[in-house]
């Protein structure tokens, strides 16, 4: 997800995308102790979302 697509959304929809790449983020790890993945590099890349997400959400705030 890119920044320019994140910083469209609204603040609601932004808290949902965050729950929901947590969870899946959760799922992949959780997957990936029990057995092998096919994209190990998944699990990158969702975390660096929910970076991109809670970082446009701050600067959103401090500029409140």
């Amino acid at each position: 997800m890119k920044t320019e697509d994140i910083r469209e959304l609204t603040d609601v929809e932004i808290d949902e995308r965050v729950t929901q790449t947590s969870e899946e983020l959760f799922r992949l790890r959780f997957r990936s102790a029990t057995q092998e993945l096919d994209n190990p590099l998944l699990i990158r890349t969702l975390r660096r979302d929910v970076a991109r997400l809670k970082t446009v959400l701050r600067e959103r705030e401090s500029a409140k």
